[in-house]
């Protein structure tokens, strides 16, 4: 007999993955279990992904039922990812899917704060429909870097939270309020290596037990410690610990094109179109809306910095790029 089951993909090694299907009246309904993809995703050029919706085929070969205690077969015989549902959206690397909330992380100091770095992964989490949530680390290392980052992106309209874990500021506020915004949801911590990532993860649910990691003296930059993407379990939903985003992903993937740019800058949104020129590329011309705005000290001089900077790496992809 032929069972389908669906599930959420939590981890993918090697070609195999790691599947919480959802509960049910079926052989595995609620189990977790490890099996292939069916050779057709190959051939298509399309490969599932961590946090993707997936419908999971079996026989009565892929288990034993013995006193009422079903177990799966040590080979995982006869399991196999048979479909993959539509998508919300997915990101290329970290390699993830349908995710829902972003937490793009960065320290006030070791290693020092790149606005630049983050304002791309805003942009990114906006043109995919993921809800950035900005959180500043190590606050105890440089609180004036840390009050100016939260200024800035208070003022393009986002959630901002400060916080120094070694000194337990701002952690129990931020716990709580995380706590609640993922519920249901998919949720991710993005930023680059060492800026506190997994020790934050870990003061939302110490049951994760992740490895943490240190900084370079030498580089300033943070060793890895997370190897690959994986979902774990939250209340009613999943946290993923990821790798850390490098400087490369947006300028290596074709993410979105230059005249979807402004529309990821949350602030700039209720200018566009009000310039003196209808095709303003808003970066330098005269009766430029969102300029005016950076001069009326509305919007931060650093976002618009960061937008001129993605511009003109949108501007300078090529077909080729995109392979």
């Amino acid at each position: 007999m032929e069972y389908v089951e669906k599930g959420i993909i939590k981890k993918v090694t090697g070609g195999l993955y790691t599947i919480k299907l959802d509960p049910g009246e079926q052989p595995l309904s609620g189990m977790q279990i490890c099996c292939r993809a069916r050779g057709s995703f190959r051939h298509s050029g399309m490969s599932p992904l961590v946090g993707d919706r997936v419908s999971v085929r079996y026989s009565d070969r892929s288990f034993t039922a013995e006193n009422g205690r079903v177990e799966v077969s040590p080979e995982w015989a006869d399991i196999m990812i048979a479909a993959v549902e539509e998508r919300k959206n997915a990101l290329i690397r970290p390699p993830m899917a349908n995710l829902d909330l972003m937490f793009v992380t960065l320290a006030s100091a070791s290693p020092e704060p790149s606005l630049n770095v983050t304002d791309k992964l805003i942009s990114i989490a906006e043109f995919n429909g993921i809800e950035p949530v900005i959180v500043v680390g190590k606050c105890e290392l440089d609180p004036e870097a840390a009050q100016n980052i939260k200024e800035v992106y208070e003022k393009a309209g986002y959630e901002v939270y400060l916080l120094s874990c070694l000194e337990g500021i701002g952690v129990e506020e931020f716990c709580a309020a995380a706590r609640e915004k993922m519920k249901g949801r998919i949720s991710a911590f993005a930023g680059a290596s060492g800026v506190g990532k997994s020790t934050l993860m870990n003061n939302l649910f110490p049951g994760l037990g992740l490895g943490t990691g240190s900084v370079s003296r030498k580089t300033e930059r943070g060793k890895q410690t997370t190897r690959t993407v994986e979902l774990f379990d939250t209340d009613g939903g999943y946290i993923a610990d990821t790798p850390g985003f490098s400087m490369l992903d947006f300028e290596r993937f074709d993410f979105f094109g230059r005249d979807d740019l402004a529309h990821t800058f949350r602030e700039f949104r209720e200018s566009l179109g009000e310039c003196r020129y209808k095709k303003c590329t808003y970066l330098k011309e005269d009766g430029c809306a969102v300029i005016e705005r950076v001069r009326a000290g509305e919007i931060a001089p650093s976002r618009h910095q960061s937008y001129c900077e993605l511009y003109e790496i949108l501007k300078n992809k090529h077909d080729w790029d995109k392979r």
